[in-house]
């Protein structure tokens, strides 16, 4: 949740670069002076139904000689520049759309910088409104969007709306209830379920380092409304590893003592709620994507590292419910936010052998709000009589684009892989049942990186796990290489039966690429990292134990009883290519990516250092009771 409106927000370790370099500064002076040249700007303070007045900036085109539709965003980082001369070198979600010609508008959403009212972090959507006057952000972009449409001139009475991450999390609210005059609306890494999937939580493990880092920063307004200051000193860490800091925290319960000194709130609120209670429950947006009448574009990053389940979420749910206009999913080989700006043709230590961002925002974001907003062009279409595809995704491993007109394909079918003795990850049920058993250490902890950094890279997804596959506390199950391209299109279900000698634990998994030992260097060589036997990260997710039958009511382990873990991973579409190997990784931190786990059955982020225990965790395989991974494959 931490992309800003254009420029890039650093956040030491908590937080991401999270779009690519920004263009050099006579790129920028040329940008700001056609933007000058080209639009009028204008502040509005825009009442809301309950009196509130929401600050709003508005760029309006010079030329007159044609209506425009309105392109707006509703933000929590604020509309900035300030000022009515001062102006952004572009508008829009790119230069495409400034030089295309919209009226953009900004806002401040409630209680943030120039708007009046009470900001709430993650804001519900209320099922039951007392009175006329009673808001929540649904009715806010109701209300901005219709005094927009009356009081701007030369506008064309056709709004989109987009954001990325927080600003996204705002597009998606906008599809409840939405305003006549919306007609095209784009959230990109949308956080769908704060609670269980994207920032905060995932299956009951609490994000650590982006949530720090973030929350050190992203802290209620104090006083009445006004600008960001000037200078705002970052959260001073005092070391470059990320790891160390963390561990040297301790427990979840020192952060507000030693360093947060319970100014944040918004922390707190986190802290307190470890379940999937009615806390997170009412700020996930799924559950009311219905009756969806704009188009709708949900935009999102197979290397997202904080709302890649966010948009995957958001378009299950409007397909299972139903929409009027098209809604499509684009998938990419981005990191949070990286479609804004940049080629997209690497990340990290790969190389994806085409400029995907360019390609994105030339030939499908602008293609989209063109056709809906302007009826101009073939949008998402292949050509002028076909219909928009359900899913339009990057493959990783092929390096291409696809089109399918169901997501998961229609045509994909469930392939088991199973855990096997000698560390084999077979595709046939093993006739032999055992177990394998490792050792796990909260003091420490399995580093989510190999090397010194930060605690949540943005391109962490991409990383290689040959460190994490010599540790003693890691099982590894990998297949002979294959004699075909296997290619994995939907989500991915660990199926574990395990024990502990604890009374909770954590269990990770990891789907992982192995590339042939002669797999060839690129030449030149920018980053130094062999790709022969590399270990690519496809996918992974952690689970707290103690959520297996409820992610509301916890339950604790019995030690040394066998229990059943089977949960859903984000979505993939990768194909292992003839000659690399599948693997599995299973391990039980994550450190500091999540929080360690006590692996006693405890309210963690209340628990003392002298709670934190070993534990002897067991995943056992074979028969078909067995632990393995289940998959869907467009090939076998």
């Amino acid at each position: 949740m931490t992309t800003g409106k254009l420029a890039p927000l650093v956040l030491a370790f908590g937080g991401i670069a999270l779009l690519a370099q920004p263009p050099s500064d006579a790129a920028r002076k040329l940008q700001l002076e056609y933007t000058i040249a080209h639009y009028t700007k204008y502040d509005y303070r825009i009442p809301m139904r309950d009196g509130v007045k929401l600050f709003t900036s508005v760029y309006v085109p010079k030329d007159s000689a044609q209506p425009y539709p309105i392109m707006l965003e509703r933000t929590p980082y604020s509309v900035g520049p300030y000022g009515i001369d001062n102006y952004p070198p572009l508008l829009g979600p790119s230069e495409l759309f400034t030089k295309e010609g919209f009226i953009f508008a900004y806002q401040d959403v409630r209680g943030r910088y120039l708007s009046e009212g009470t900001f709430v972090d993650v804001p519900a959507h209320k099922l039951h409104f007392d009175g006329p006057k009673d808001t929540d952000d649904s009715t806010d972009t109701y209300d901005t969007i219709e005094w927009l449409t009356k009081n701007v001139a030369n506008n064309n009475g056709k709004a989109g709306i987009w954001g990325i991450s927080y600003p996204g999390f705002y597009a998606a609210f906008s599809l409840i209830d939405s305003h006549p005059a919306l007609k095209a609306v784009s959230p990109q890494a949308p956080m769908g379920d704060v609670g269980n999937g994207d920032d905060s939580y995932h299956n009951g493990a609490f994000y650590l380092a982006a949530n720090f880092g973030f929350y050190s920063s992203f802290k209620p307004r104090a006083g009445d409304p006004a600008r960001p200051p000037v200078h705002s000193l970052p959260f001073e860490f005092g070391t470059a590893d990320a790891y160390d800091f963390y561990l040297r925290m301790g427990p979840l319960s020192n952060s507000n003592e030693k360093y947060l000194k319970n100014s944040n709130p918004f922390w707190t609120d986190n802290l307190k709620h470890a379940a999937y209670d009615e806390f997170w429950q009412r700020r996930a947006l799924a559950p009311h994507m219905k009756n969806v009448k704009p188009a709708v574009m949900f935009v999102g990053g197979w290397f997202d590292a904080e709302d890649l389940a966010g948009p995957l979420k958001l378009f299950r749910a409007i397909e299972k419910n139903g929409a009027i206009a098209p809604e499509t999913l684009v998938m990419g080989p981005w990191p949070h936010g990286g479609w804004s700006r940049g080629p997209g043709d690497k990340l990290g230590n790969l190389d994806f052998a085409s400029k995907t961002g360019e390609f994105y925002r030339e030939s499908i974001e602008l293609p989209f709000f063109m056709e809906h907003l302007k009826g101009k062009g073939n949008g998402l279409k292949a050509k002028a009589d076909s219909v928009a595809p359900k899913a339009l995704v990057f493959e990783t491993g092929t390096k291409q684009w696809r089109r399918f007109d169901t997501w998961p394909p229609k045509n994909a079918t469930a392939l088991e892989l199973y855990f096997d003795a000698t560390g084999k990850l077979a595709m046939t049920a093993p006739a032999a049942a055992g177990f394998d058993e490792y050792p796990s250490d909260p003091d420490r902890p399995v580093p989510v990186i190999g090397e010194i950094g930060v605690g949540m890279p943005r391109d962490y997804m991409t990383f290689d796990q040959r460190f994490a596959s010599k540790r003693p506390d890691v099982l590894v199950y990998q297949t002979e290489p294959l004699d075909h391209d296997v290619t994995i299109a939907g989500p991915v279900t660990p199926k574990l039966l395990v024990s502990t000698t604890g009374t909770d634990s954590d269990f990770v998994v990891k789907l992982i690429d192995v590339y042939p030992n002669d797999y060839p260097d690129p030449n030149p060589n920018p980053t130094g990292v062999h790709m022969g036997g590399y270990q690519q990260l496809v996918r992974g997710e952690p689970f707290r134990g103690k959520f297996r039958n409820s992610s509301e009511k916890p339950e604790p382990f019995t030690p040394g009883k066998r229990a059943r873990i089977e949960f859903t991973m984000p979505d993939v579409c990768h194909t292992f290519r003839a000659g690399h190997r599948i693997m599995v990784q299973v391990q039980s931190s994550w450190f500091p990516l999540t929080d360690r786990n006590p692996q006693q059955f405890l309210d963690i982020p209340t628990a003392k250092a002298s709670e934190f225990q070993k534990a002897t965790e067991r995943v056992y395989r074979g028969d078909a009771e067995g632990s393995g991974v289940r998959v869907l494959v467009l090939n076998q």
